[in-house]
């Protein structure tokens, strides 16, 4: 229908409010409650921190820092060193999917604080090189390059140091955004992939050249144990329990379906997928077993509420990885990570919804819709493309529109150049908190739902608050760092 109420008109699909289907509710098992995940997860990450500090102060790292001399400018050395290694490998942490981070921060906080941890790291490794060359040089009377040489070539280790600091150079150079919008994500998955080799090759530099990792029985064991935990997450979290579940539920493709014009859904079947406690609105990291190239993981989000032992992803043909999804055979074993996300209905404190998704982001939000209560009319779901081809889940969305008294509003067309950047040029003349209150006049009694590339969510958020939504009732996962 078009909406006139006032101009300009916003584009949509308006149920009837009669003879909804039965309503459905959420799942009643309850995990614990996020914040004690939060205290715990954020409590470890601390007290750490602390422990590192405690060790730099141990080695005399204070008053070495008000002699105001060479001993200055190598006591700050070490404590970026000291920082940058704990950050090094919390980074690399962070993302072997440890149940405590997963549960406390969440997919879309975790992506954002690898993102914060590794840039912090990196710039805190180039400030231990330098501060050290000119510390070392200033003692010893000479050349910093003569020093960087000397370094590289003369101490234990450092050879290899050097070469991991060139990998995690590569890494953040092509983890940039501007340079990742250049390169497919096969390629910069693949690329990103050597910070583990960059962090690995640093490790015995530490060992053989750094007295603040060896100086006492506490500094030896805490980085010690630190580099078994990160080793033991990674081989557990991200390699032995995908594989095991992989194993355990057996799923398989069962149909590649076309979803649109320019989109692909790809049906699965297993073995008691109750087990995972998958809920509409996460998702999985998927690995499909056909053929070369299948270790290249790629996050999508259920498209469907879970039914039965059947999941449902759908995703739009962009690139390598959904193109591969299209030549999917029946049969096809698949391994998956998962499932991940807060973006559920367990998020949820009032009574009606408003689902705001771009892209491929519509279609978790479809399963939340298709799982979640609500009254007819209690619901409304926007959606926004670049063209009306490019729509996902429309048998989904039509059939909530006429079942269950879904309001659809579509926002398609070019991007706004003016204005509020996350509705179309067609709607450059509204003003985005004042767009959302017409779609939604009783947004006190809403919970808001978004998902779709960040830069939108964003924006979405920012006019979000403007309008008067809290915080804490606006749900959001991203999947890319």
């Amino acid at each position: 229908m078009t909406v006139t109420a006032r101009p300009p008109a916003v584009s949509g699909v308006l149920a009837p409010s009669t003879s909804p289907t039965a309503v459905h509710t959420r799942p009643s098992a309850r995990r614990a409650p996020r914040s004690a995940w939060t205290l715990a997860a954020t409590t470890i990450i601390w007290l750490t921190s602390l422990i590192v500090t405690a060790l730099w102060v141990q080695g005399g790292g204070v008053s070495a820092l008000f002699a105001f001399d060479a001993e200055t400018l190598n006591s700050l050395g070490r404590l970026a060193g000291l920082i940058s290694a704990n950050l090094l490998l919390y980074q690399v942490l962070l993302m072997a999917r440890v149940p405590i981070f997963e549960r406390g921060f969440g997919r879309d906080g975790i992506t954002r604080m690898h993102r914060l941890v590794g840039f912090w790291s990196f710039w805190l490794l180039i400030s231990h090189i330098v501060l050290q060359v000119f510390g070392y040089a200033a003692q010893a009377g000479v050349n910093p390059f003569v020093q960087l040489w000397e370094f590289v070539w003369d101490y234990p280790g450092m050879l290899l140091a050097t070469a991991g600091t060139a990998l995690l150079v590569l890494v953040v150079i092509t983890s940039i955004r501007r340079a990742r919008r250049a390169l497919r994500y096969e390629s910069w998955h693949l690329l990103h992939l050597y910070g583990y080799l960059g962090v690995g090759l640093a490790i015995p530099h530490m060992l053989w050249t750094g007295a603040d990792f060896t100086a006492s029985a506490l500094a030896t064991a805490y980085w010690w144990g630190l580099w078994a935990a990160v080793a033991a997450s990674v081989l557990v979290f991200r390699v032995g329990r995908p594989v095991w579940r992989s194993w355990r539920h057996g799923l398989r493709v069962t149909a590649v379906e076309r979803d649109g014009l320019r989109g692909v859904a790809v049906r699965m079947r297993g073995r008691r997928l109750h087990a995972l406690g998958a809920q509409p609105g996460q998702f999985f990291v998927w690995r499909f077993l056909d053929g070369g190239g299948w270790m290249r993981g790629h996050p999508f989000s259920l498209a469907g509420a879970p039914h039965g032992d059947e999941l449902v992803i759908s995703a739009r043909v962009v690139g390598d990885g959904t193109q591969r999804l299209t030549t999917l055979k029946p049969g096809t074993r698949v391994v998956f990570e998962g499932p991940f996300g807060h973006m559920t209905g367990e998020t949820r404190q009032s009574p009606k919804v408003l689902m705001l998704g771009a892209g491929a982001g519509v279609a978790p939000l479809v399963a939340l819709l298709e799982s979640e209560s609500y009254a007819p009319g209690g619901a409304t779901l926007v959606t926004r493309d670049h063209a009306d081809g490019d729509a996902l889940r429309l048998d989904a969305i039509a059939r909530l529109v006429a079942t269950r008294g879904v309001r659809h509003f579509t926002l398609n067309g070019a991007r706004s150049r003016v204005g509020a950047s996350w509705i179309p040029a067609t709607h450059s003349t509204w003003d985005g908190a004042d767009l959302i209150r017409f779609l939604s006049p009783d947004l006190d009694q809403h919970d808001v739902y978004l998902c779709g590339p960040i830069p939108w969510m964003d924006a979405v958020r920012k006019d979000l608050r403007a309008a008067g939504v809290a915080a804490d009732r606006i749900h959001s996962e991203a999947f890319t760092v």
